[in-house]
């Protein structure tokens, strides 16, 4: 039998060399997850141009405080943009919002001063200006200047148009009563309406300013006019003399309306004289077609109604006229008008915008009518009148260019031509050939009838009754024969009449007389006893 042998086997260890692999490893996961849990979000920001930017060393700082880091800067795929990458750190996550904006400080000089010096050492950096919307961005386009206004500035935004750009820049000054009150953010051309468009921010507490009956003007440099009290010279301030600026305030003898809120619109008006003449911003436009010439008629031009100013002419319609085409049968000039309800004491707002519509379209009717009228003989300017014309020729209102029209009316000089021309068509239609061959006729007739012997025999026959009449004449004279006996019978005319007299006086008291013949009167005898 066998003996049994033991097996001896040696047993495996690991090697003391690995801990420090391992112990590296741990470590590596250890600082891996710890950056995933500390480190911030990435985010992207598109920029024109990456100058003063580059990859891993240009800060993003808020504040003058580092907040982040570039890690990388590379062409978009347009090849016409820059495309930066950058880590955020964690704690600033929550600074990402919808409105969140980011620009690159560098050296700058322009209205608000100078800024970005400290960069001509140190190097450019990109700033972050925190906004107030929802959070969660991550994508976002860089502006090209810094904005005059940091998001989440206390105040009120407002819009402004203009059909000038003037003076007015990006940077200007907002003043009220002279004190500066907010800025100017932004300036842009629109083609299509051919109108300049202005973002103006007015900061808080000075908002509460603002009201639906505030005005905007352009407040730059001076204005000088002369009066009947004498010379006028208005500036703003010194700012805004040397580089512009916008000022807002009520116009006169207007109350204060209601408050506004973020994105209302107004018009900047040329200047504060321009605020007074159009103080009213609710209006209504009508087109009137006019078949006169227009020479003189400006837009601005005012427009009455029976000399109460109720609007302004804004513009002659040339292109719509151009666009809906020439019949070449001397088409009217089209000419838009602006009437506002305001100036008729009427609500300055929808209400009253409807109120004078309803008025106007029941007015044509009645013989409503837009005229022209003469405001200067020196000038030879025209603006446009309104009326009631009772006797006008019946007309209903119409459509051009998207507004109603208003019929029209000659007047001045044009509607005196007018009556002149519908007299002269008038003698043009009555029979004169007709009229002129019985006058003919009769000329004829009265020539034939000159020349008849009656006729020329007609004078002497004249001659010979007139000096029968003379022999007659003087045979009655004083101291003719006639006249002698004629006053002879006349006496004894007369006292056969007296005669007569007598007779019908003897009937009268004794009618019997005629035919008993009257008794002798007996002499008086004296009573007795007289002697």
């Amino acid at each position: 039998m066998a003996e049994a042998s033991a097996t001896v086997s040696e047993r495996r260890r690991i090697s003391k060399i690995w801990v420090v692999p391992i112990v590296a490893l741990v470590l590596g996961l250890w600082m891996v997850l710890y950056t995933l849990q500390t480190q911030g979000p990435e985010v992207t920001i598109v920029f024109s141009t990456a100058e003063g930017i580059e990859a891993g060393k240009t800060r993003i700082k808020l504040r003058s405080v580092e907040v982040g880091l570039v890690e990388s800067a590379g062409l978009g795929d347009d090849m016409e943009s820059v495309v930066v990458k950058a880590r955020i750190d964690k704690a600033a996550a929550p600074l990402l919002r919808d409105d969140t904006q980011f620009w690159v400080v560098r050296p700058r000089i322009g209205k608000e001063g100078v800024s970005g010096i400290g960069t001509l050492l140190s190097g450019g950096y990109i700033q972050l200006a925190p906004g107030s919307g929802r959070e969660g961005r991550r994508e976002f386009v860089g502006r090209e200047e810094p904005p005059v206004t940091p998001a989440g500035t206390p105040g009120l935004s407002l819009r402004l148009t203009s059909d000038r750009a003037g003076s007015v820049g990006t940077g200007d000054a907002v003043l009220y009563k002279g004190f500066r009150v907010g800025r100017v953010e932004s300036s842009e051309f629109e083609v299509e309406s051919q109108r300049m468009h202005y973002g103006v921010f007015i900061e808080a507490p000075y908002d509460d300013l603002l009201t639906s009956s505030t005005r905007f003007w352009n407040a730059s440099g001076f204005s000088l006019s002369t009066t009947a009290d004498g010379v006028e010279l208005h500036t703003g301030s010194l700012e805004t003399i040397l580089s512009g600026g916008v000022a807002f305030g009520l116009p006169e003898g207007m109350e204060p309306g209601s408050p506004l809120e973020s994105g209302a619109a107004f018009e900047l008006y040329p200047d504060y004289k321009s605020v007074n003449a159009r103080p009213y911003r609710h209006g209504l436009h009508y087109v009137v077609d006019f078949e006169q010439s227009v020479r003189g008629l400006r837009p601005g031009a005012p427009v009455e109604y029976r000399g109460l100013p109720v609007g302004r002419v804004e513009r002659i319609l040339l292109q719509e006229l151009v666009a809906d085409g020439l019949t070449g049968e001397g088409t009217s000039i089209p000419v838009l008008l602006r009437l506002e309800p305001g100036r008729l004491e009427l609500p300055d707002s929808e209400v009253g915008v409807k109120a004078l519509r309803d008025a106007i379209s029941s007015a044509v009717s009645n013989g409503f009518r837009a005229s022209l009228a003469t405001g200067s003989l020196l000038t030879g300017s025209l603006y446009v009148t309104l009326d009631m014309y009772p006797d006008a020729e019946p007309a209903v209102m119409g459509e051009f260019a998207g507004h109603p029209t208003i019929p029209s009316v000659a007047s001045g000089l044009e509607g005196i031509q007018q009556q002149v021309f519908a007299l002269l068509e008038k003698l043009n239609a009555l029979p004169l050939e007709d009229v002129a061959d019985s006058a003919a006729q009769a000329v004829a007739h009265l020539e034939a009838l000159m020349a008849s012997r009656e006729l020329q025999a007609l004078p002497a026959s004249l001659e010979a009754t007139m000096v029968e009449l003379e022999r007659v004449l003087a045979s009655v004279s004083d101291d003719s024969l006639l006249q002698e006996r004629l006053g002879r019978t006349l006496g004894e005319l007369e006292r056969t009449l007296e005669s007569l007299q007598a007779v019908l006086g003897t009937l009268e008291d004794q009618p019997s007389s005629v035919l008993f013949p009257r008794e002798p009167e007996l002499d008086p005898e004296p009573p007795a006893g007289s002697q």
